[in-house]
């Protein structure tokens, strides 16, 4: 995602953000009508209380009135406070309802929308940010569906309700109220400007704070390695420390624009009241009447005096809502297209690189491919090897389409990659990457992730064939055993052979092995190499090895250097021409001797 410019995040801190927000609540239109119907039965019920107020001063404590009709007004009053009390605890319900169901439907919308982006985006992007986008953001639009917009909407509908009540009490003074509502809004819009500002980069902060918290936790053992605990938590003190600064002028810009508005509204109640009260003292109004308008002008101005601070909650929703709209709005770089290809079903997969370039969005300056060819016939064992930056993982990454070339063409089974499915291509690719990645869940999930509908007897099946079961068997509740962070309760070589399961449930035509075995011990290797013997025999695969010993078998290997293709041909072939691939192999045989 790009940098917005200043001019465009100016457009993005304005309440119009909110309409992403009303997009998913439209939704549950059931549910909004219940909400609303609660909340203007509340609103009417506690305009109705001075109302009935002004019945027990002007019409019970008269010289004519009686108990019973002292009893019946006070039954009104009564059965205003029940429907004000259903009314109320219904709004609650419905509000809350709704708003954790749209957070819900947010989150969810949000995290599918990130599945589909490729890898380029998060090069640009940092997933720790992105968290807390969908967790932070999320949890204060929760907080304006489910309480701010309540409020405010219940304080729009009694103060306008609570105005025309007063207009058929006492219009005159009523009057005089209504003019002293501008002096309350220019507030309202002066500091409500710079309160958008301060909301957004308060926001900005605590993202911040995650992003950092999630890196720092995610390698505390690198960190404790190295002995920063120390500089790792100044780091974090002086971000909280940023955050906190800018919260505080926040804070105090707000509290500072409620004591403005606060003070204007009753100022101006008080210097009413103090005319109505020589209205009655001149007998031009009746006590009852007077007591309402007070009663009801308290309403009113709390109502209005509630917008102010709903104003400040309702712009930090519209910042946080513009921060996850930029994510919904941002268009994957690469996408299937509307007509796809269907790639032929093959039990083996043939490959085809054509004139291929390609450079890395964040160096386009520095070609990782360039007018590159390569066939891989169906069933051949490919392997590649080449020193770093020699394009060896560009090309994995190109055959699974996380990136497009620049120019040029790659085909599987004859048909091109851009032409064909995302889903179509990639299940017919199965991976064991160098890094195995694996779940903070069950072994049975972390296995069956090659092929979901997988049964267990299927698993085991892959499990044994990855030389997986024993080590599976001896787990606590075998194959339910939660496996830790990362696998932490794995070995590397463990870790490994369940890579190697998944590719097998897999059962894909093409095989890409990217150093499987580089970063195990001898005994390990040994049993993953046995693994990984059994998952190539009948695919089509493509090894990036540094250890040449796991390569001699292959049917062609491949030396890339800079982009190209500089040598070709089999183990023995490569070591007669004395070339590159010659002076690894002396390297590395040397070094093991």
């Amino acid at each position: 995602m790009a940098r917005k410019t200043e001019s465009t995040l100016k457009k993005k801190r304005d309440l119009s953000q909110l309409r992403m927000i009303w997009q998913f609540a439209s939704r549950y239109p059931g549910w909004i009508v219940a909400a609303l119907f609660a909340l203007i039965l509340s609103s009417t019920a506690t305009i109705s209380i001075p109302a009935g107020f002004r019945l027990v001063i002007d019409r019970g404590f008269n010289d004519h009135s009686n108990s019973g009709d002292i009893n019946r007004y006070f039954c009104y009053l009564l059965g205003i406070v029940v429907v004000l009390a259903f009314a109320t605890a219904v709004r609650f319900y419905c509000v809350s309802w709704l708003g954790e169901r749209v957070i819900a439907d947010i989150r969810t919308a949000v995290d599918r929308h990130l599945m589909r982006m490729p890898p380029v985006f998060f090069e640009h992007n940092r997933p720790s940010e992105i968290a807390s986008r969908i967790t932070t953001d999320t949890t204060l639009i929760d907080q304006i569906i489910s309480s701010t917009v309540s409020v405010a909407l219940r304080n729009l509908i009694t103060g306008l309700g609570g105005t025309l009540y007063l207009l058929m009490l006492a219009p005159h003074l009523t009057a005089l109220l209504l003019l002293g509502i501008p002096v309350v809004v220019v507030p309202i819009i002066v500091l409500g400007r710079r309160l958008q500002k301060l909301s957004r980069k308060s926001q900005d902060r605590i993202a911040d704070l995650s992003s950092l918290i999630i890196e720092t936790l995610g390698a505390i053992k690198v960190v404790q390695a190295f002995g920063q605990e120390t500089r790792e938590a100044i780091r974090f003190h002086q971000a909280v420390q940023t955050a906190f600064q800018v919260a505080r002028k926040r804070i105090t810009l707000r509290a500072f624009m409620t004591a403005i508005i606060i003070l204007l509204i009753f100022t101006a109640i008080i210097l009413i009241m103090w005319r109505g009260t020589l209205d009655v003292a001149a007998g031009r109004v009746s006590g009852g009447t007077i007591a309402a308008f007070v009663l009801t002008g308290g309403v009113v101005a709390g109502a209005f005096g509630a917008l102010s601070e709903v104003y400040g909650d309702l712009l930090r929703g519209a910042g946080a809502a513009s921060r996850l709209n930029d994510l919904l709005a941002e268009e994957p770089a690469i996408y299937s297209p509307k007509h796809p290809k269907k790639l032929p079903q093959s039990a083996e997969g043939t490959l085809d690189f054509s004139e291929v370039s390609f450079y890395y969005p964040s160096r386009p300056d520095n070609y990782a491919l360039k007018d590159f060819n390569l066939k891989v016939k169906a069933g051949e064992r490919l392997a590649i090897i080449g020193p770093s930056g020699a394009g060896k993982t560009t090309l994995f990454q190109l055959i699974q389409r996380f990136y497009d070339p620049e120019s040029g063409s790659i085909s599987l089974n004859g048909i091109d990659l851009r032409e064909a499915s995302l889903s179509d291509l990639r299940s017919k690719i199965a991976v064991v990457p160098q890094e195995t990645v694996i779940f903070a869940a069950s072994a049975r999930d972390n296995l069956r992730y090659g092929r979901w509908d997988a049964k267990d007897e299927e698993i085991w099946q892959a499990a044994r064939a990855a030389n997986a079961e024993e080590f599976l068997k001896t787990l606590p509740q075998g194959l339910d055993s939660f496996l830790g962070e990362g696998g932490a309760r794995l070995s590397g070589g463990q870790r490994q052979r369940i890579a190697i399961a998944r590719a097998l449930l897999r059962d894909a035509p093409l095989l890409l092995l990217d150093e499987a075995t580089s970063a195990l011990d001898a005994q390990s290797e040994q049993a993953v190499q046995q693994a990984l013997e059994k998952l190539m025999k009948g695919r089509t695969s493509i090894i990036i090895a540094h250890r040449l010993s796991t390569i001699r078998s292959a049917d062609r290997i491949i030396v890339m250097d800079q982009g190209k293709i500089v040598e070709e041909g089999t183990h023995d072939q490569l070591i007669a021409k004395a070339g590159l691939y010659a002076r690894l192999a002396q390297l590395q045989f040397h070094n093991l001797a």
